[in-house]
């Protein structure tokens, strides 16, 4: 069997952390959203918060995808409500809309623009060029060429997904689970690479063979609904694996993953793996069916590099979150937690202590 992970040494046992608080992005969407602070008194960075304005321009989904781009925004709230800035959000609901709205915000002369995921990284790069003092965050994305004013906010979600694969393997009891993403980009099959990466941990430790349906990560070929907002492709594509036997899917889709909860809802016997913000929180109506959540804490890293701006301290170095920050980690297992065996908890601990420390390899052709 291939070895997609390797242990050399496992030192000691630390509790595992099951909801990591480093930085990480947030993903905002919907309207214009301006707060009731003083208006932003224009420029780039630093200066007094109460004449700071950040702006947003959401990928497709809106605010209220119950995932990434509800995350994004969720940290620029925390720096309205801490911090006292203006805040301002776009919602795109079309890759047409991207350039367009951040055009409208560099004429808005915000202090900060961050563009959420990856499918903004042109419209970013081309403004951040055209616009020199102007100060930009991109989520999920690095440019081409990278900009002394373009701060890129990375995750290394490959190492907390090989945590979910593993979880999932030890929580199966058909021996098949799933994972789809909305479109293959390296944001979404990153989770897919360490998920499956995970799964053939729990095989190698274990003695197990469970299988994954949806990806193949040699290929990098597997499922795909098309976007991020049709919630009826994430339901026919879960029914589709529940029919051949998955009973835990992992959606990488955003707001498409909630068609995949009711069709898991409908089964009475799939449960699921949540990505980006913690499931049973961000998505409660399906709470019960959230074994944990892989966590891309997005929101934290959207307020850091807005106090970094306020504070003059602003930076294009890029921002990676990982285990070890707590950019990355696995949500608790709330209504699974008498369920998850102790033995299984403490291989977790035991994986993700490894991870850190460097003696568990988890790679991925989209890791930052």
């Amino acid at each position: 069997m291939k070895q997609w992970a390797r242990v050399t040494a496992v030192v000691g046992l630390s509790a595992l952390v099951l909801a990591a608080c480093g930085e990480a992005p947030d993903e905002a969407g919907g309207t214009t959203d301006e707060s009731a602070a003083p208006a932003a008194s224009g420029g780039s960075g630093g200066g007094e918060a109460a004449d700071f304005t950040g702006c947003m321009v959401t990928d497709a989904g809106g605010v209220d995808d119950r995932s990434f781009n509800e995350a994004a925004d969720r940290g620029l709230t925390q720096a309205e409500s801490e911090l006292g800035i203006t805040k301002t959000v776009l919602e795109s609901s079309a890759a047409t809309d991207y350039t367009p709205n951040v055009e409208q915000l560099v004429g808005q002369d915000c202090d900060l623009i961050v563009g959420v995921g990856f499918l903004l990284a042109e419209a970013v790069g081309t403004a951040a060029t055209a616009n020199p003092e102007e100060t930009f965050a991109l989520i999920d994305s690095t440019l081409e060429e990278p900009a002394d004013n373009v701060k890129p906010l990375l995750f290394n979600t490959a190492e907390a997904a090989f945590l979910g694969g593993y979880l999932a393997a030890g929580m199966s009891e058909s021996g098949t689970v799933a994972t789809f993403g909305g479109i293959p980009i390296p944001p979404v099959t990153i989770f897919m690479d360490g998920f499956v990466d995970g799964v053939a941990y729990h095989n190698e430790q274990n003695g197990t063979d469970v299988q994954v349906l949806g990806w193949d990560k040699e290929t990098q070929e597997g499922t795909f609904t098309g976007d991020f907002e049709n919630q009826a492709n994430g339901q026919t594509t879960t029914e589709n694996f529940i029919s051949q036997g998955a009973d835990i899917i992992l959606p990488v889709a955003g707001p498409v993953g909630l068609g995949a909860a009711a069709a898991a809802e409908a089964s009475g016997t799939a449960r699921l793996i949540w990505v980006d913000s913690d499931g049973y929180e961000s998505a409660e109506q399906y709470g019960p069916l959230f074994i944990s959540s892989v966590l891309k804490n997005i929101d934290a890293a959207v307020f850091t590099t807005t106090q970094e701006a306020i504070d003059g301290g602003f930076s294009s170095e890029p921002y990676v979150g990982t285990l070890e920050n707590g950019g990355v980690g696995l949500a608790p297992f709330h209504d699974f937690e008498d369920e998850v065996p102790q033995e299984l908890k403490d291989q977790l601990t035991e994986i993700q202590d490894g991870i850190v420390a460097g003696d568990i390899t988890v790679e991925s052709p989209a890791s930052p």
